[in-house]
């Protein structure tokens, strides 16, 4: 494959490889500093905790509601922002809402970061990259992570940093200190398989592009395949979808052919059961790509292609790194179809919607 520019990419493919040094910077800050302990004695206890985000945060918002889930044993999930705008009976009161913005300034963010602080007085959190934003100013607690913003438009460190620093606050709430070492210890274990990894998706991009790319993923592993999604949409303007692995056997395995790449998030927790998917996958015709902690042999009589990324940590510690794998699938793929994934077409880095009255949302009115 050759680049159509050197200069396209450079800034996306630069971020992406160096997200496991942004981890290590941000999570340094937030730990050592003892920040997010003072964070957590501040947020309320005994409540379902809200994730809030649009794109790429919104898929950030599931795989951080799973994480809190697992690891505290307090109910959470997500929202997209827009939800609590148009339909605010849907957003439950009390809670402990926190919302998730790259630039901190996305307008349906900051408006439904407005409508609990001020119209139902809960106190948020925020979490973001940026520095002197609206939401900053609007929420009560903020996390800032500035060495994690990016120049290029989609986000990629902007991401796993984002929620890799969710998952210490969770794992600060539950007092797992082991959680907290080795989400120290996954930078270090990331950074040397980058490189098997984008030989991977370089050697599978090379080959071809395809009509349609699926990605499949269970638990927190779901939000990944939806990040996934994203990046590929986002850098190629491909086609491609995301399902619940096992949901893809309930009549979406229908539109499987020659012409599908099927990527799976593969987890611990429901291994066996997966790979069963991946199997009739395989036998229907689609093009099978892996990302999983370990490979055995039932994976490599399936996948076309694989990624071991076989680290020391809890599963839910390793969805930061499985989308890296994504990132470069989108990148990649991208390139090969002559779009700079630096600048995708019809996209900016923050999203501010025109023509809505003042932000209220319609049940507040």
């Amino acid at each position: 494959m050759t680049f159509s520019s050197s200069t396209e990419g450079v800034h996306t493919i630069a971020e992406i490889l160096s997200e496991p040094q942004t981890w290590t910077q941000c999570l340094s800050a937030l730990l050592d500093s003892g920040q997010l302990a003072k964070i957590n004695e501040k947020l309320n206890k005994n409540v379902e905790w809200i994730f809030v985000g649009c794109g790429s945060s919104f898929y950030l918002a599931q795989i951080a509601a799973s994480s809190w889930s697992i690891l505290t044993g307090i109910p959470a999930r997500a929202i997209p922002a827009s939800e609590i705008l148009l339909f605010p009976e849907l957003f439950p009161a009390p809670c402990q809402p926190v919302f998730i913005s790259r630039s901190g300034r996305t307008s349906e963010i900051v408006e439904a970061a407005q409508y609990a602080e001020s119209d139902l007085g809960i106190q948020s959190l925020a979490i973001t990259c940026g520095i002197g934003t609206p939401i900053e100013e609007i929420c009560s607690n903020v996390i800032r992570l500035s060495p994690a913003d990016e120049k290029s438009t989609v986000m990629t460190r902007s991401f796993t940093s984002m929620l890799l620093a969710l998952q210490a606050l969770a794992a600060d709430r539950a007092s797992s200190k082991s959680f907290l070492t080795s989400l120290r210890a996954l930078p270090t274990q990331a950074a040397p398989r980058l490189d098997g990894m984008q030989a991977t998706v370089r050697s599978l991009v090379d080959k071809r592009t395809y009509a349609d790319y699926v990605f499949l993923g269970q638990g927190p592993f779901f939000g990944v395949a939806q990040e996934s999604m994203l990046k590929v949409k986002e850098m190629s303007c491909s086609y491609a979808q995301a399902f619940h692995t096992l949901e893809f056997r309930h009549g979406p395995k229908a539109i499987v052919s020659p012409e599908t790449l099927l990527t799976f998030f593969l987890s611990e927790s429901g291994f066996a059961d997966e790979i069963s998917v991946l199997q009739e996958m395989k036998e229907l015709g689609g093009t099978t790509f892996v990302i999983s902690n370990s490979i055995n042999a039932a994976i490599r009589a399936s996948a076309d292609y694989s990624i071991e990324l076989s680290l020391d940590v809890p599963e839910v510690a390793r969805a930061a790194a499985a989308v890296i794998a994504g990132q470069f699938l989108g990148f990649y793929t991208g390139m090969r179809k002559g779009f700079n994934p630096d600048r995708p077409r019809n996209l900016s880095r923050v999203v501010m919607l025109d023509g809505r009255n003042g932000g209220s949302p319609r049940a507040a009115t």
